[in-house]
Order: structure tokens, then C-alpha cells, then sequence
């Protein structure tokens, strides 16, 4: 045990970690090359040093892990609820029992210690200048008292070093564990936890076994010194002692008592904080939503509303906590006070040798008796609630491949026989929430089936509806973890039309895509979502739905070079909404509310006379318009570069360069540098008080030492700084452009708000009131020793410089490693909620184990910031320990030359006391302005640059606009200042109740027109709607007066009724009818709760294009005079797409109609058409004049669906023109 290997290689350069003495302080100097960089420049990722084996993420996880595994084996068996806490105690009980050793006989010096100063302070009381022999006694007790000095300063740290490494491996462990149970949740259990939660989990939660292993051991160890204590005072001074006991007694009961409360508080405390976080997680990601719909107000109401909860209970964790330390720094005046009132009472005479015994032993026995040990009780307390929800956590549903799993639609299951032969294309068709994805979930084993078998030879492989992008280049995102294989990249890459992307991207494949692929545009994320299966080299191919995302022409491309062309020998399920395709399949499949309805080769369906036939052959006779693939459906509104992409020439109209927006790539998170300046320190107090309350406080605590209502109102005053930089922060984020978003992923701003909040809320004020009681101590016992020996103050003051240069020196390198260990922690929080969006096709690739390794390097290099930390730490506090233990014993054989017993006794018990005090205060300071770095990120994100205000003075009328006449002026349009422009010198009129269809390739601009109506950002030159120029008033009454059905259909957890109408404006009555009209209203009332149902996250027990219908439903609901439709039937059949159509004619016929839209039979009747193309007007004017201009783009686009649709589509247009004749 004696030896204990640190070794531990730099990054760069050779610095081997020499094997270092356990029982030594291998700290002194394999840090120091560390300080010397630290205090030259900024540190970065690579100077810290690799993860120790024995600290890696993997292994601890795995340990824990078998351990779990084996404990949920057993309850099983025994019938009983498995036990977290066992599991923990039985992996991690040996190495840290022997730890318990180091805490015995540190607590034994510090018992021993005093008996040394007696003895001294006797030596004095008697003073014989003749006797040599009690001088050398003398000189041994001085010695005794600087050789437990030092060994204080030596155990101490030793001790805290490898209870906070014990600390960090069950964390870390507990990390590996949570993030490898969410990525095998049912589809069940996704429903009972929520992103919040886990992120929660990681974040906060895990953290109490941090603090829990500093404390524990005081649970034993405190009862044994009080023990210790009452009987050498009992030698000492006799029965009186039990006097100052008997407070000591009293208070430990009633400190156990607030730990209990404590941990009432947290588990309330903890549900408040997953609910803030998980609303954060989607009012982040459904950011462009909620500004066109000027939903801010709203969710700042909900988030505040939990957040003011969550304070509540913060707060009286608080005032719990001050009592507590109020109780530490008033106990021992009134115990002293106490036994030497019964003392001279029972007729005693007090001698200096008495006093300052009876006096050391109770402040040593006092911090462990009244804050060690009630620590001991509060994070027993806490991390018992979190160990409970973390079980809960890990106990939830697993899916079992083709076995157990739950249903997650609201629909049965499909009822379908089928066998599916190799070299086969089964076309799966059926109205929204047919069940079509949920047949595919079940292949996948994502769902159990009620009866019945599934049975798959050979590996799938899958391409989810709504594409999926991990962060990472294009490349690693299309290989998925597979070996390069150059050709066989290459023919992916030709086949799903990102040749043309790749040459156009700045660093072609490699090119970064953030979270969530904010840097590309929706075509290009399901090419790449495409491409990743093709590539994958499986024996079966589920595609749902991949063509509904672009433009027809890249659809009929990826259907015949792809499914019907690299793919033509495997077998394939589609399911499409594009009915042109069928006839290429060898078998179709009608699904109809979850049962099979029809089922044959097209010819058979043909005949067949059933209703959804029916809509086939209307399709081949009448409504040939049915363009090609696709509707955009998850086109990502943070658009890039996108591309047609098909090598066909006439789509290489060099669309391309246009974009809506450039790849943005995901910036660094920012880390400020150099020391925090006073400024920072006043913003968090004034946040929580005015100066003057701030005044108050301080003189009240130096005149009147009145510490109880200090402590309540200090920490008062620190809970409202945290809580009103929370609405800063999350106002400053509700009102930053869109933009922010794209390139900062959610796991950075989540971080923000859950993990800096969590320090400022419950670290940061305890340790701040911890410092300044020190402080003010310090002060007192100088001035009172000053007073009694002056000569003191010699000493003092070079040491306290010393100790201010070390802290100067220490801090510039330890601030610089809290602010990596802040930004090391926000990939582990992307990577999980990016892993949760993707969790099908991770399980469908079989990748769980690479994302867990993905994982576990993120924890890692989260570990070496942490491992940094702690030892650096303790570097400090072993050297300011060393230099108080050096004046200790320096002081100890000065007062040998004193001859006043009272002075000997005060100088030395206060060289004890002081130095304690004086390297304690110094440490607090330090770690307070590690943890302001907290704040330091908090305050940034509250001056985020700030869109146009959401009112002005300028108000336009209550009835505005009233026509709905649209204008736009030489527009110009770049989603940020130094981009590329996407929208050039635009000039275009949109008449009142005008239907205009507005048609482009993939990344023509078209998005874009929307962005700039709606000022995402702010575009050049003018828009009138109505004669008023929309950039003179304040954007939500803009917003609100225009209504937008997006491309992303996205619902809120919460309940319907909620997401229809947020600001409760509209009767039931009114959406009973509304959710009729779109078809809904069936779905709804199957619902348990009908329309106050809660929702699952982000309306995940809907398919997608039921969510795109909510959508619809909330346009309707606003009554606007103009509606933009943006790719809005993307995700819907095409009879469900004629439905809504009829209900946007009706229900908007007195309205302005901007329509996007790939499908061109759902814009071909408009009134007029604009043509875009590469950020231009090509072409604007009615549909049947436009075709008639054979070099025209719209003519060429109606071409390529084939000449029958190509009839049809030029029939419907030529009745349009007639009808607007006549």
C-alpha cells in the first residue's frame, strides 16, 4: 500500500509522472511545471495531463456496472427491490475504509495537541529558571506541538485528495452507467423520463457523490473525538466540562434534524430542475417556432413559474444552512462561556493552563462536532435522494430486441402477413397515422407486437423519417464508425446526390455540422441520413419516408440511382407518400389505422376496388400532378448550402451557390481568460441587493458580530442573485437572434442552465459566507493578540504576503482549469441529448458500444480537468499548511524565551488557531473565485447581442393589416452580417387575398424569403405590409399578426389544449372545431385526458404528420390576415394533403396564401407563381403563363414529372386562368 503509482503522460511533450509515496505529498512538485505554463499563458486542452487508467470512464463504469447487474439478478430472485446504495457500498467499500485511517489519527493529533499546550503553559505557571530538566520537558512538549502541526498539514491534505478521487470515480461511474441505460430505453420508458431528467441526472445529481465521500467518515469519527475530548477535560477541569457538553449534545440532534430537512428540500428541489431543464432543452430547440410565433412571453411565464418554485425551496435549504453555520461560529463562545461559569460556581480558581486547554479541545472537537459531522448528515441525506432517483432511472424498461418493448403511437398495430424476398421493394402506403413508421418500429423490435412473430434473418439497417445528424464531419456521419473504402464512397456519394454538395462545402466532406445538422439544409440532411444506410452494406433496408425532404427532381435521382439502383439487389421496405413510385415496387402495402388493407403488386391494387385505390387510380387518370419525391419535410430551418445536387444539367443552374446560409461551423465555447475583476463580483451582488441593503449587511456583521441574521440574510441576498441572473439569462437567450442557436450546440447552452445555475445555487453562497465569517475572524484575532503581544504582528505580516502572492500565483493557472472544466463538461451533455434524437438508428446500426466509447472520451477529458483541480488544490493547501506549520513551531520555541504564562498561552493557542484560520480563509478565497467563474458564464450569456425590441412605440393599428398586401423592395437578405447573401435586390408585390406559390430547388432561397418577412434577421431595404414598413414596429406585433405553418411540425410537452392556444385566447368550443377541420378530432378523443392529455417530449406519441396538422390547426385558430405555409403537407398522403388543402381554401379564402412547396400539384392552382432560384425572382406570374415559356425553370421542373403529370399539372393551371376570366 505504500507505494501508489501516479503515472501520468502530458499530452504533448514527455512528462512522465515519476511513482511517488503514498504516505508523502505527491504533490509538491510534478505540478509545478503545470503553475509555471498556467502563469505564462492560458492553459488549453492538450497541457493537461491523460486520464489515469485507473480514473478512465470505461472501467469504472463497467465495474459498477457488474456489480449493479448482478445486485437486479439477485433482488429478482429474492423478490425485492434491487438496492443502488449496496451496489455502491459493496463495489467502493474497501479503498475507501482505509482511508478512514488517515481521519483517526488526524483527529487523534488534533486531541493531543492541546494536552501539549497545557503541559507548555504548566512549564510557565511553575517557572523555576534553576530547573533544566522541565526545561527540556518544555522543549519536548514545543516540539510535540510542531511535529502535530506538520503532521496535520501533511495528513489533512492526503486525506482530502483521495476522498475527493473516490469521489469522482463513483461519479464517473454512475455517468457511464446512466448514459449506457439511455441508450437502450423502451419506447415505454422514453415516455416516464424526459432529456431534462437525464441531463439533470449528469449534471447535478451525480454530483453529491462528490461531496458525500469528503464528509462521511465523520459520522464515526465525530462521536469517538466528542468521546475523547469529554474525558481529558474531565482530567482536566473536572465535572464542569459536561456543562459545555451538554450544548455540544444538543446541538448535534438538532443538526441531524436539518439534515433530514435538507434532504426533504433536495428531492422537491431536484423535480423543479428536471422540469426547468427539460422545458429548456425545448424552448431551445424549437427556438425558430417560438419567435414566428411571438411564443416568448408564454414560455418565460412557464420557466420562471418553475424556477420560482425551485428558489423557494432553495431558499430554505439556505436558511437551514445558515442556522447550521451559525450555530458552528456561535458554539463555542457560549460552551466556554458555559463550563467556566459552572466552573467558578462550583468554587474553582481558573489558571491560564486551564483555560486555554479547555478552549483548544473544544475547537477542535467544535468543527468536527458542529460542521464536519452535520455535513456528514446533510450530503448523507442528499445523495440518498439522488442514489433513489438515479435507481429509478436505471430501473426503467430496457428494449429487447424482438421480444418486449412498448408502443409508442397512439395506433394499433399493424395486422400484416408478409414475407419480404430478397431483391424486393415493399411500398408501404396509408393515410397519416396509418401506422406506417410503427410497422417499421416493430421490424426494428423499437416495438413489441401484440401477437404474432417477426421474424429477420441477416442485419438491418434503417433511415428514420425526421434524418438525423450527429455532431461530427459529413464524412464520419455517412461512415458511421465503418473503414473508408474510397469507391464504394465515392458510388454513395453519386448515388445520393451529394457529389455536387461535397464540391461546394468549404471543406467538402469534412466540413463540421453542429447539433441537431444546424448547418445544413433539410434536402442535404436526409441525403446524408440516405446515404449513411446505403453505405452500411446490410442484408435489409427500412427507408421511411426518405424522399418527403426533396425537391422533385433529387427525388426521382435518389429513387432510381439509389433504391432502384445501388440498393436493386436487396431487399427494401419504403415507405413513401409519393404515389408515382409504386409502380416500380414489386409488392405494395395499404396500411389503414394500424391494419393491413390491401396488399399485392400494382396491377392487383389496381383492380381491387378499395378506397385508397381509389386515390391510386385518381392519381394516374386525373391528379398526375403529383410531383416527385418529396416534400421538404425536416428541412432545417438553419439552412446552408444546399444543392441540388443531381448531376441532370438543367438542375445545375448553379442553384448551388445560394444556400440560404453559409455552413456555419459550430464556434469554440468561449473561455474567458485572466483574473475576475471586481465588476464581476458587483454584478452577482447586485443582482440579489441594492448597495445599500449590501452596506447594511456588512457593518452589521462587524459591529455586532450578530451572526444568525447575518448568515439568513447574507445567503437571502446570494439566492436572489442566482435567481435573477437565471431570468436574465434565459430572457437575454429568448431575445438573441436565431442565429446564436446554429452555431452554439444545445449541450453548451444547457450546461449554462443547469450546471453553472445548480453552482449558484447551492455551492457558491455557502462557501462566499463561509470566507467572509473567516475573514472577519481572522480580523478579530489579530486585533485581539495585536493588543495583548504586538510583536505578533511581525511575523504576520510577511506571511500574509507570502500567502497573497501564492494565492496570486495558484489562481492563475486554477481559474484557468475550472474554465476547462466547465467547457469540458458541455460535449458530455451534447453528445447525450444529440444520442437520445438518434436513438433508432443507433440501435438499428448497432452502435451503441462506439457512442458509449464516444462517451466515455468525453467523460475522460472532463476527468483530467477535474483530476487537475482537486490536485492543484491541494498543491496550494499543502504548501500554505507547510508554511503555518513552520510559524507554528517557530512560535512554539520563541515562547520559551517568554516568561508570562497568560501571554505564552495566548500567542501560541492563537498561532493554532490563526494559522487554521489564515491558510482556511486564503483557501475559500480561491475556491470562491473558482466558482465565480460560474457566474462569470452566466453573466456572459445574460449580454448576448439582442434582436429588434419585441414592441416599439410605433404601434400599427388594432385591425392592421386588414388587406394583407405584401411588398418587397430591393431586399436583400443574409442570415448574419458577415454571410453571404442569400436574397438579392428582391422586388415583389403579393396582392391581397392573392394565393402565390413559390417554387425553387433545394436551397433556392425560398426559406429564406420567410426568414427575412419575419425578421429573423434583419433584412436590407423594405418590406411594406400593408403600406407600413415592417422593420418601423416592434417584431411581435409583426409576428403575431402573420401566420406561419412551418416545415418542422413542433409540439411543446404539455397539454393539447396548450399547444393549441398557449395564451388560453379561444373557448373549447372553438378547438373541438378546429382539430375537426384538420382531421384530428378523432385522434384527440381517443386520448385518455382528450385535450388536457399531457404530451410526451416534444410530441413524440404523434406521428409526424399528425404534429404537422397541430400546426395547421394553430394558423386557423389566429384568424391572421396572411399565411405562410412553408413545406407544410411534407410528412402527409396525398389524400390527407388534398384535405388540408380544401381547408386552407375555405378556411383562408379571404387571406394573403405565400405557399412553399416541392409538390407542385399543391401550388399549381395558385393565382400566381414565383420562381426562385439562387437567391433571384426567375420568373412571377400566373401558373398556366409561365408554362408556356419553354426555358423556363417552372416549365422544365413540370417536365420532369413525366408526361402524363405533365398534362394533367398544365390542365389544372389552364382551368385556373379560365376561371380567373371569368
Amino acid at each position: 500500500m505504500l507505494k501508489y503509482g501516479l503515472k501520468s503522460v502530458k499530452k504533448q511533450g514527455v512528462h512522465f509522472l515519476t511513482k511517488t509515496n503514498f504516505l508523502f505529498p505527491h504533490f509538491i512538485s510534478w505540478l509545478n511545471p503545470l503553475f509555471r505554463i498556467g502563469y505564462k499563458r492560458k492553459l488549453e486542452e492538450d497541457d493537461m495531463y491523460k486520464v489515469l487508467p485507473e480514473d478512465g470512464s470505461e472501467r469504472l463504469g463497467e465495474q459498477l456496472q457488474r456489480y449493479w447487474d448482478h445486485e437486479v439478478q439477485k433482488a429478482a430472485k429474492e423478490l425485492r427491490d434491487p438496492s443502488l446504495s449496496k451496489v455502491i457500498i459493496k463495489c467502493y467499500w474497501k479503498s475507501y475504509a482505509v482511508l478512514g485511517i488517515f481521519t483517526l489519527i488526524e483527529e487523534v493529533i488534533k486531541v493531543v495537541q492541546p494536552v501539549f499546550l497545557g503541559k507548555l503553559i504548566q512549564y510557565f505557571e511553575n517557572y523555576n529558571p534553576n530547573n533544566t530538566e522541565a526545561l527540556n520537558v518544555a522543549f519536548g512538549y514545543a516540539a510535540g506541538i510542531s511535529m502535530s502541526s506538520i503532521g496535520l498539514a501533511l495528513l489533512h491534505h492526503l486525506y482530502f485528495y483521495h476522498v475527493q478521487r473516490s469521489g469522482m470515480k463513483i461519479r464517473v461511474a454512475m455517468c457511464h452507467m446512466i448514459y449506457k441505460k439511455a441508450l437502450c430505453l423502451s419506447s415505454t420508458a422514453m415516455g416516464q423520463t424526459t432529456t431534462g431528467q437525464i441531463v439533470n441526472l449528469l449534471s447535478n445529481d451525480v454530483n453529491r457523490f462528490d461531496e458525500v465521500t469528503i464528509f462521511l467518515h465523520f459520522l464515526w469519527v465525530g462521536p469517538l473525538q466528542a468521546g475523547a475530548v469529554i474525558g481529558l477535560l474531565w482530567y482536566e477541569i473536572g465535572p464542569s466540562c459536561l456543562a459545555g457538553m451538554a450544548v455540544l449534545m444538543f446541538l448535534m440532534p438538532l443538526q441531524t434534524l436539518f439534515g433530514r430537512l435538507f434532504s426533504s428540500f433536495r428531492s422537491k428541489t431536484a423535480a423543479f430542475t428536471d422540469s426547468r431543464i427539460r422545458t429548456m432543452n425545448e424552448v431551445v430547440s424549437g427556438i425558430r417556432i417560438i419567435k414566428m410565433y411571438a411564443w416568448e412571453k408564454s414560455f418565460s411565464t412557464l420557466v420562471n413559474e418553475v424556477r420560482r418554485k425551485e428558489i423557494s425551496k432553495i431558499m430554505k435549504s439556505s436558511y437551514l444552512r445558515g442556522l447550521n453555520m451559525a450555530s458552528f461560529f456561535v458554539a463555542s463562545k457560549i460552551i466556554v462561556f458555559i463550563t467556566f461559569l459552572v466552573y467558578v460556581m462550583l468554587g474553582n480558581v481558573i489558571s491560564a493552563g486551564r483555560v486555554f486547554v479547555a478552549v483548544s479541545l473544544y475547537s477542535a472537537v467544535r468543527l468536527t462536532v458542529t460542521l464536519f459531522f452535520p455535513s456528514a448528515v446533510e450530503k448523507v441525506s442528499e445523495a440518498k435522494i439522488s442514489v433513489r432517483r438515479i435507481k429509478k432511472f436505471l430501473l426503467l424498461d430496457e428494449i429487447m430486441k424482438h421480444s418486449s418493448g412498448q408502443p409508442v403511437q397512439p395506433t394499433e398495430e399493424p395486422m400484416v402477413e408478409h414475407i419480404l424476398r430478397s431483391e424486393q421493394l415493399l411500398a408501404v402506403i396509408g393515410p397519416v397515422g396509418a401506422g406506417k413508421s410503427s410497422l417499421l418500429s416493430s421490424i426494428l423490435g423499437e416495438l413489441p407486437q401484440e401477437k404474432g412473430v417477426v421474424k429477420v434473418k441477416g442485419n438491418l439497417t434503417y433511415v428514420c423519417q425526421q434524418p438525423w445528424v450527429f455532431p461530427g464531419t459529413i464524412r464520419s456521419n455517412i461512415l458511421f464508425g465503418k473503414e473508408l473504402n474510397q469507391q464504394k464512397y465515392e458510388r454513395v456519394l453519386k448515388a445520393c446526390a451529394l457529389k455536387r454538395d461535397m464540391e461546394l462545402l468549404p471543406d467538402g466532406d469534412l466540413t463540421v455540422i453542429g447539433d441537431r445538422g444546424a448547418t445544413l439544409s433539410g434536402g442535404q440532411k436526409a441525403r446524408v441520413n440516405l446515404a449513411r444506410a446505403v453505405y452500411q452494406d446490410a442484408d435489409i433496408y427500412l427507408l421511411d419516408d426518405p424522399l418527403s425532404a426533396v425537391d422533385a427532381e433529387v427525388g426521382r435521382h435518389l429513387f432510381e440511382q439509389c433504391i432502384c439502383g445501388l440498393l436493386r439487389k436487396k431487399p427494401r421496405i419504403l415507405v413513401t407518400h409519393q404515389l408515382q413510385y409504386l409502380k416500380a415496387a414489386h409488392q405494395i402495402l395499404v396500411l389503414k389505422e394500424g391494419q393491413a388493407v390491401a396488399q399485392g403488386t400494382y396491377t392487383e391494387l389496381q383492380r381491387s376496388g378499395l378506397d385508397f385505390t381509389l386515390l391510386l387510380k385518381k392519381e394516374e387518370e386525373d391528379e398526375a400532378p403529383e410531383p416527385a419525391p418529396g416534400v421538404p419535410c425536416r428541412v432545417s430551418r438553419s439552412r446552408t448550402l444546399s444543392q441540388t445536387s443531381v448531376q441532370s444539367h438543367a438542375s445545375s443552374v448553379h442553384s448551388a451557390k445560394d444556400g440560404p446560409e453559409p455552413v456555419q461551423p459550430i464556434v469554440e465555447e468561449t473561455r474567458s481568460t485572466g483574473t475576475i475583476g471586481i465588476s464581476l463580483y458587483l454584478k452577482y451582488f447586485r443582482a440579489g441587493a441594492n448597495i445599500l441593503v449590501l452596506l447594511t449587511l456588512i457593518l452589521l456583521n462587524l459591529l455586532a458580530q450578530v451572526e444568525l441574521v447575518f448568515f439568513l440574510l447574507f445567503f437571502n441576498v446570494l439566492v436572489n442573485s442566482a435567481q435573477t441572473l437565471h431570468n436574465r439569462m434565459f430572457t437575454s437567450i429568448l431575445r438573441t437572434p436565431v442565429r446564436f442557436f446554429d452555431i452554439n450546440p444545445v449541450g453548451r447552452i444547457l450546461n449554462r442552465f443547469s450546471k453553472d445555475i445548480g453552482q449558484l445555487d447551492s455551492m457558491l453562497p455557502w462557501t462566499f459566507v463561509d470566507f467572509i465569517q473567516v475573514f472577519l475572524q481572522i480580523l478579530g484575532v489579530i486585533a485581539v493578540a495585536a493588543s495583548v503581544i504586538p510583536w505578533i504582528l511581525i511575523p504576520v505580516i510577511p506571511l500574509l504576503i507570502v500567502f497573497l502572492v501564492l494565492r496570486r500565483y495558484f489562481l492563475q493557472t486554477s481559474r484557468d482549469i475550472k474554465r476547462l472544466e466547465s467547457t469540458t463538461r458541455s460535449p458530455v451533455f451534447s453528445h447525450l441529448s444529440s444520442s437520445l434524437q438518434g436513438l433508432w438508428t443507433i440501435r438499428a446500426f448497432k452502435a451503441e458500444q462506439r457512442f458509449q466509447q464516444t462517451f466515455d472520451a468525453h467523460q475522460d477529458l472532463h476527468s483530467e480537468a477535474w483530476f487537475l483541480f482537486l490536485t492543484t488544490s491541494r498543491w496550494f493547501a499543502v504548501r500554505l499548511d507547510g508554511i503555518c506549520a513552520i510559524f507554528v513551531s517557530i512560535t512554539a520555541f520563541a515562547c520559551l524565551l517568554l516568561r508570562d504564562a497568560g501571554a505564552v498561552g495566548l500567542a501560541l493557542s492563537y498561532a493554532v488557531t490563526l494559522m487554521g484560520m489564515f491558510q482556511w480563509g486564503v483557501r475559500q478565497s480561491a475556491e470562491v473565485e473558482n466558482m465565480m467563474t460560474s457566474v462569470e458564464r452566466v453573466v456572459e450569456y445574460t449580454e448576448l447581442e439582442s434582436e429588434a425590441p419585441w414592441e416599439t412605440e410605433k404601434k400599427p393599428p388594432p385591425d392592421w393589416p386588414r388587406h394583407g398586401n405584401i411588398t418587397f423592395d430591393q431586399v436583400n437578405f443574409a442570415y448574419n452580417s458577415d454571410g453571404p447573401v442569400v436574397l438579392k435586390s428582391m422586388n415583389a408585390v403579393f396582392r391581397s387575398k392573392e394565393k402565390v406559390g413559390i417554387v425553387g430547388r433545394t436551397g433556392a432561397g425560398k426559406s429564406s424569403l420567410i426568414s427575412a418577412l419575419f425578421r429573423l434577421a434583419e433584412p436590407e431595404g423594405t418590406i411594406l405590409i400593408d403600406g407600413m414598413k415592417t422593420s418601423e414596429i416592434g417584431l411581435h406585433d409583426l409576428r403575431q399578426k402573420m401566420s406561419i405553418i412551418p416545415q418542422d411540425p413542433v409540439l411543446f410537452t404539455g397539454t393539447m389544449r396548450k399547444n393549441l392556444d398557449p395564451f388560453n385566447q379561444h373557448t373549447d368550443e372553438d378547438l373541438w372545431n378546429v382539430l375537426d377541420e384538420v382531421q384530428l378530432k378523432a385522434v384527440v378523443e381517443e386520448l385518455p385526458n382528450k385535450m388536457e392529455t399531457e404530451l410526451a417530449e416534444s410530441g413524440s406519441n404523434f406521428s409526424v404528420g399528425q404534429r404537422q396538422l397541430v400546426c395547421l390547426a394553430r394558423a386557423i385558430l389566429r384568424k391572421n390576415c396572411i399565411l405562410i405555409i412553408d413545406e407544410a403537407t411534407a410528412n402527409v398522403d396525398p389524400r390527407t394533403d388534398e384535405l388540408i388543402q380544401k381547408t386552407i381554401r375555405a378556411k383562408f379564402k379571404e387571406c394573403t396564401v405565400l405557399t412553399i412547396a416541392h409538390r407542385l400539384n399543391t401550388i399549381i392552382d395558385s393565382d400566381r407563381i414565383l420562381v426562385l432560384d439562387a437567391g433571384r425572382i426567375h420568373e412571377y406570374d400566373e401558373p398556366y403563363v409561365l408554362l408556356q415559356i419553354q426555358d423556363g425553370l417552372l416549365y422544365k421542373m413540370v417536365q420532369q414529372m413525366g408526361k402524363a403529370e405533365a398534362a394533367s399539372l398544365l390542365q389544372t393551371a389552364k382551368m385556373v386562368t379560365i376561371c380567373m376570366q371569368t
